[in-house]
């Protein structure tokens, strides 16, 4: 979608990694989303994994990927900012979750702001945050914000995850603003700001 203008509008990709229907992780997803829409003016689009689970498994045995995986695939490298949401198996995010981001352009994620979420059934599995995502994605050379966000089945109706939530999308919504407002023409080329320099942007609209 684009403004009046022809400006392209920020974009935000959701990718969802849960199995079931309905799924908490894909409940997680859309609380993340929602609250980043009330933080800046982004367009959201969900790309469910569990949709493209063939097509991922194809794409390992034959080096192409199918009409979804592919429109999937050019989503999230167009993508201004992600939300990553997946459900916890063996202390560690999904095969299917690690699947899809193998499947992709190794320079899709480079510089580009993620938000980290997960969802397990006991609040023991919350550091697969840190120990799981967080390195995954910053090999993959993303810019991974400082809140993550856990839910246990407990956490649902808890107050602490709303507040949670509310952190991970603030800090997700400055850094995205934040890189949009300082992308020159679409003659130029991407320009990614500093993280330190994103970083300071996030304290000052804090303060």
């Amino acid at each position: 979608m684009k403004h009046e203008g022809g400006s392209r509008r920020t974009k935000l990709v959701v990718v969802s990694a849960g199995l079931s229907v309905p799924s908490s992780t894909r409940l997680l997803a859309d609380r993340l989303a929602t609250a980043v829409v009330r933080q800046a003016e982004v367009d959201v689009e969900v790309v469910e994994l569990r949709d493209l689970a063939v097509e991922i498994a194809h794409n390992f045995t034959n080096g192409f990927a199918g009409k979804a995986l592919a429109a999937a695939q050019d989503a999230v490298a167009g993508a201004d900012g992600l939300i990553v949401v997946t459900p916890v198996f063996s202390a560690s995010y999904s095969g299917l979750f690690k699947s899809f981001f193998d499947v992709l352009d190794k320079e899709a994620l480079v510089g580009k702001p993620v938000l980290i979420a997960a969802t397990g059934g006991t609040a023991r599995h919350s550091l697969v945050l840190e120990h799981a995502l967080r390195p995954l994605f910053s090999y993959l050379r993303a810019v991974v914000v400082p809140t993550g966000v856990y839910a246990a089945s407990e956490d649902w109706g808890e107050e602490g995850l709303p507040g949670r939530i509310e952190r991970a999308a603030g800090e997700l919504a400055g850094l995205m603003t934040g890189l949009r407002a300082a992308t020159p023409g679409p003659q130029a080329g991407p320009l990614v700001v500093p993280f330190e320099e994103q970083l300071a942007r996030l304290g000052a609209q804090a303060r």
